[in-house]
């Protein structure tokens, strides 16, 4: 029996005291826990930022790469071996901003992974610029006459994509959070999770009261994720209602069933194979 002692590492948590990133990790561990998915059968992929610290607090299997692409080494990491519980998490400028394309083309490819995105609207690691997110007026360091581009709306890019599973949770609403990570983990497709995470420290606007005031959950009233334009309409509500849970989900192929090699098992466990090789690299020509 899997249990939160077995992902615990004995490390000093470097986030601010409050910070809502600390909801996410928690989610996460439950996540795993609920799924019965061991430590060794984990494979987490971080990119630059204050989320990207996430898997340094984490006892499984992990990478930590560049900013922006945290997407392309899963994607590797998941066809080396396809047996791995493969994530992601980042910060909403190290996906939609940095790495904005690599999103895109993950949508269309459907790996079996999970993208988890903590979406504090703001950079929080490099001191509080506005982010890809940020509301339009926000005030910065930088953006001292606030801010005037119109913020990316990831959902509704998603769903507009078909991506095969899409939704949002909030950190500070930690049991419908866990639910919605089992859900996505063993969605099989590609998997992009939205989280709102009050950044303490350097955005005062959208706040745990702020968006406690603000967020419904899309189960209240007897949603179901399963038509595409209802659920585009849900992902443009913004403002005094915010909806929270699982917008859309469809069952399709993913990127995996198109090599026949995989089928016999996990690449990491066959023999050195230039065909195997040739064929991989030849599917991103």
């Amino acid at each position: 029996m899997v249990t939160m002692e077995d992902y615990h590492l004995d490390t000093e948590i470097e986030w601010c005291p409050g910070c809502g990133n600390f909801g996410i990790l928690k989610s996460i561990k439950k996540a795993l826990i609920n799924l019965g998915i061991s430590p060794h059968e984990v494979l987490i992929v971080s990119g630059i930022g204050q989320a990207g610290k996430l898997p340094h607090y984490m006892k499984c299997n992990t990478f930590n790469g560049l900013h922006g692409r945290t997407l392309p080494a899963a994607t590797a990491a998941k066809l080396t071996n396809h047996e791995l519980t493969v994530i992601t998490v980042s910060g909403d400028g190290d996906t939609y901003g940095e790495g904005g394309n690599h999103l895109i083309h993950t949508i269309r490819r459907n790996p079996n992974i999970t993208s988890i995105v903590h979406d504090n609207q703001i950079y929080g690691l490099t001191k509080g610029q506005a982010s890809p997110t940020s509301e339009v007026g926000m005030k910065t360091k930088v953006q001292t006459h606030g801010v005037f581009n119109t913020p990316l709306n990831p959902l509704a890019l998603a769903i507009a994509l078909d991506c095969s599973f899409v939704a949002r949770g909030f950190a500070g609403n930690i049991e419908h959070l866990t639910n919605i990570l089992t859900e996505a983990i063993q969605h099989r497709g590609f998997a992009l999770v939205d989280i709102l995470q009050p950044c303490v420290s350097f955005n005062k606007l959208n706040t745990f009261k702020w968006y406690a005031e603000r967020v419904y959950r899309l189960d209240e009233d007897g949603y179901i994720p399963d038509n595409r334009i209802t659920a585009f309409e849900r992902a443009l509500e913004w403002g005094e209602k915010i909806p929270i849970g699982v917008f859309y989900k469809k069952e399709k192929a993913i990127m995996e069933d198109g090599f026949s090699v995989l089928k016999d098992g996990a690449l990491i466990k066959k023999q050195k194979n230039h065909s195997i090789i040739e064929e991989l690299i030849n599917s991103f020509i």
